[in-house]
């Protein structure tokens, strides 16, 4: 047995169990789908919407790598990338508070503040309009907006019934319900592809929810959109050329839980 040590994080609720894997020798093939599952399990485990392992990498401050809580690799966790960069931080293994890292779409920016961490998302050039108040765009991860007037209600059978439709079941989807308060302020619920329910807040669907507002009302600049989600607030900053959306930046609390350690 191996003793892995592990920091529990949060970023607006959606929370993560984050492992050093520069410092800590990791045998990567012990952290089977059954493995992270079980770690992930809120009663059976640590508990957490998904794992990431921070890695070496040669060009960057390091490699994010990420597994959903149903322990498989996931795309991009927008929340997850900002942990992890804040963990990055507090524990030295960067001494810099602006930090490039690779994810598996690509490079990101990101920059720790005193309250908050910005995260430089993937750039956007095409939303999808679907049903009438609903659109499909990927901020790193696919995403299904649906604008409602009500957001008190049980999200997971609307979600289940998109995401499980014969036009997204195969890959899956995540699925977002956004009322808006004001012209750049609005609230969310998020179903994620991986969880299979609810979680407290979407870092990716949060910048997807925004970047529909824009393509929708064309927000007037500087583009801002504040958001509310379960479990905090978040914002995202934007703007938009010709091209699409290029500078994406996903801004919100990264907190430390607790640390623990684990026999694999």
């Amino acid at each position: 047995m191996i003793r892995i040590d592990f920091t529990k994080y949060h970023g607006a609720g959606n929370d993560f169990i984050i492992i050093d894997g520069i410092n800590q020798n990791l045998d990567m093939a012990s952290f089977t789908p059954e493995k992270v599952e079980q770690l992930c399990h809120r009663n059976f485990g640590i508990g957490a919407d998904g794992l990431m392992i921070m890695a070496a990498h040669q060009r960057y401050d390091f490699e994010m790598i990420y597994y959903n809580s149903d322990g498989h690799p996931s795309s991009m966790c927008g929340n997850g990338g900002r942990c992890i960069v804040d963990f990055a931080v507090k524990s030295g293994i960067t001494e810099e508070e602006e930090v490039s890292f690779l994810a598996v779409d690509g490079p990101h920016e990101a920059k720790v503040g005193r309250f908050n961490v910005e995260l430089g998302m993937s750039p956007v050039y095409h939303i999808q309009s679907k049903e009438e108040n609903a659109y499909f765009l990927d901020t790193g991860s696919p995403h299904y907006v649906v604008f409602v007037d009500d957001l008190d209600f049980d999200i997971s059978p609307a979600a289940h019934k998109i995401r499980y439709s014969e036009e997204y079941k195969s890959e899956g989807t995540n699925v977002n319900f956004v009322k808006m308060v004001q012209p750049n302020v609005m609230e969310i619920r998020t179903y994620e592809r991986g969880v299979e329910g609810e979680t407290l807040a979407c870092g990716t669907g949060v910048t997807a929810a925004a970047l529909a507002v824009d393509f929708r009302n064309n927000l007037e600049r500087p583009k801002q959109v504040k958001v509310k989600a379960k479990g905090g607030n978040l914002m995202v900053k934007l703007d938009r050329s010709s091209e699409g959306w290029e500078d994406i930046w996903l801004v919100g609390p990264a907190k430390s839980v607790f640390k623990g350690s684990f026999e694999l």
